[in-house]
């Protein structure tokens, strides 16, 4: 990977992640988005609904990647706390905001509906912008380079819909995989010297136990010209170690 890639992090937050109530899903949807977008991710933190946390979090994040994502804490409830976790880490104010407010009254079509609670997921961040969110209305917002959205999955996925647009990233990662019947432990010394020949090339090694025992390796570049010289690499490291019945899954 180029140097110059863009690249992206994400900050999980939630009680509820960290304790196994809930399983997060966010992360594997927004990676494959990023990953198409050419600004791959590079990092996620799980944090707590603790203020000091989230500001850490944000701030070390956004200042070492292109974009930052984060999940969760933007609800009506009193532990959502990520909206105004933004706004310390930008040192700005942060309020119910009427354009915020007017997207609420549209969605809920009765002022009386919009309780105190309610009027919650209308605060943002000064100088934020918002990020539409089709299914329940409350917008997320982007604030610079950290884009603030919701924990639902519907939901998550909806407002990444509403910013992929927006998001400038680098060639697209493309990858090609080897499935090979042999153990990791002796394929590893020849694919160490394959990855040291082909220093441009990301290449990862995943074993499996079912169906067999063996281990995918899967090499990994936006230069489509280089991958296809690795996968040939791929291919002769296979005979030279008398391989058999190897599985060459389609490029991605």
């Amino acid at each position: 990977m180029k140097d110059d890639t863009p690249t992206s992090a994400m900050v999980v937050i939630g009680d509820e992640i960290l304790s196994g109530r809930t399983r997060d899903a966010n992360m594997h949807h927004l990676a494959g988005v990023l990953t198409e977008a050419g600004a791959p991710l590079k990092e996620v933190r799980v944090v707590a609904d603790d203020r000091e946390a989230i500001v850490a979090a944000i701030n070390e994040l956004r200042a070492k990647t292109t974009y930052v994502f984060t999940s969760g804490g933007i609800g009506p409830t009193h532990d959502d706390i990520t909206a105004e976790c933004v706004a310390e880490a930008f040192g700005v104010g942060i309020d119910v905001r009427e354009d915020a407010r007017e997207i609420l009254l549209a969605h809920y079509g009765d002022p009386d509906k919009l309780t105190p609670s309610r009027l919650r997921m209308a605060r943002i961040p000064d100088g934020a912008t918002l990020i539409a969110n089709p299914v329940s209305g409350a917008p997320g917002f982007k604030m610079e380079n950290v884009h603030v959205m919701a924990g639902v999955p519907l939901i998550f996925n909806a407002m990444v819909e509403s910013v992929r647009p927006t998001l400038e990233g680098g060639p697209p990662m493309l990858s090609h995989a080897f499935r090979i019947p042999m153990a990791e432990g002796d394929i590893a010394g020849p694919l160490a010297e394959l990855a040291a020949a082909h220093p441009d090339i990301s290449f990862g090694s995943y074993p499996f136990y079912q169906g067999g025992y063996g281990a995918t390796i899967v090499a990994r570049s936006q230069d489509r010209d280089e991958l296809a010289q690795a996968a040939q690499a791929l291919r002769a490291m296979c005979k030279a170690l008398g391989a058999v019945d190897v599985t060459e899954l389609p490029p991605l």
